[in-house]
C-alpha cells in the first residue's frame, strides 16, 4: 500500500530535523514595522524582561540601520543590559554609542551610564560578601570615576553632573581609605617606609578626602617607630595645624586602634 505523498514530505522533514538540529526559532517580528518592534522593545523594559529588550533593539539596529529608531536602540541597549546587571556589556555598548555618535545630543548620558555601571556593579558586590569597598582592588573604583570625571569635564553643563560630581565624591573617599586599608596592612607587618608612601599618596591624591586625618596620624607613627624624629615632628605639627581637635591628639582614639598604634601616647607625651 502507498503511502500519502503528504505523509513522506512529513517524515522527510522530520528526518531533517532530526539530522540537523532543531528547526530555526521563528521571528515573531518579522512581519512588524519599526514602531511595533520599539513599542515592544520599551513594554519588555517596563516588566524587566531586558534580555527582550536587548533582542527587540538589536532587531532594529540592524532592519533599520539608518533611522532614528536605531539611534535610540543604540542607546537603550547599554542601559538594558545596566538595568540587567552586566556591566561589562553595559560599557562596551556604552563605547559604541559614543564611538558611532560623538556629536549626538544625547552622548553625555553615554559617559554617565558607563561610571554607573561600574559603581553600582561594586555596589553589588560589596552586599553580597559585607566587604567594604575600599578593602577590595580599586581598579573599578578608579574607571567609574574616570567615566564620570570625563562627563563632568566634557558635558559639564550636563544634567547628569550633578549626580555624577557626587558620586565621584564617594569614589575618590573610598580610593583613600583603600590607600589607608593598606598602609594599616604595612604597619602590622613592620613595614613602615611602604605605610609612609602610601600615606603620602593619599595626601596628594586625594587632598579633599576625609583619609586625611588619619593618613597623618599614621605616617607619624611609622617615623617613631623608624626614629626618623624630625620627620615625626613636622608631620605632627602638620596635623596640629589643619586637625587642632584630632581626637588623636586628645588621646580618645578607638580602642581597635590602638592595639597595633599607640600613637596617641606618643601625642600626649609630645604634649607634655
Amino acid at each position: 500500500m502507498k503511502r500519502p505523498l503528504a505523509l513522506v514530505f512529513l517524515a522527510v522533514f522530520l528526518s531533517g530535523c532530526a539530522i540537523f538540529g532543531e528547526p530555526t526559532e521563528i521571528d515573531e517580528t518579522k512581519n512588524w514595522n519599526v514602531q511595533r518592534i520599539y513599542q515592544e522593545a520599551s513594554l519588555a523594559m517596563r516588566n524587566k524582561d531586558y534580555d527582550k529588550a536587548i533582542k527587540y533593539f538589536s532587531i532594529i539596529e540592524s532592519r533599520y540601520p539608518h533611522g532614528r529608531y536605531a539611534t535610540q536602540a543604540q542607546i537603550e541597549i547599554p542601559y538594558a543590559y545596566y538595568k540587567k546587571q552586566d556591566p561589562a556589556a553595559a560599557i562596551a555598548a556604552a563605547d559604541r554609542f559614543i564611538k558611532l555618535h560623538p556629536h549626538h545630543p544625547n552622548v553625555d548620558y553615554a559617559y554617565y551610564l558607563k561610571g554607573l555601571a561600574v559603581f553600582n556593579e561594586r555596589g553589588i558586590i560589596e552586599k553580597l560578601t559585607d566587604q567594604l569597598i575600599s578593602d577590595r582592588d580599586p581598579k573599578a573604583l578608579r574607571e567609574s570615576f574616570m567615566a564620570f570625571k570625563e562627563l563632568v569635564t566634557r558635558f559639564p553643563n550636563s544634567k547628569y553632573v550633578q549626580d555624577a560630581t557626587q558620586r565621584m565624591t564617594y569614589l575618590v573617599n573610598n580610593l583613600a581609605e583603600h590607600e589607608l586599608h593598606v598602609a594599616r596592612y604595612y604597619m602590622k607587618r613592620q613595614a613602615y617606609l611602604a605605610a609612609v608612601n602610601r600615606c603620602k599618596y593619599v595626601l596628594t591624591e586625594y587632598p579633599d578626602s576625609p583619609s586625611q586625618e588619619e593618613a597623618l596620624i599614621i605616617m607619624i607613627s611609622a617615623y617613631d617607630l623608624m626614629g626618623m624624629e624630625d620627620y615625626k615632628q613636622d608631620t605632627l605639627r602638620v596635623l596640629k595645624a589643619n586637625y587642632p581637635d584630632s581626637r588623636f591628639l586628645s588621646g580618645s582614639a578607638p580602642e581597635d586602634k590602638k592595639a597595633w598604634w599607640k600613637v596617641w601616647d606618643m601625642l600626649m607625651g609630645n604634649q607634655k
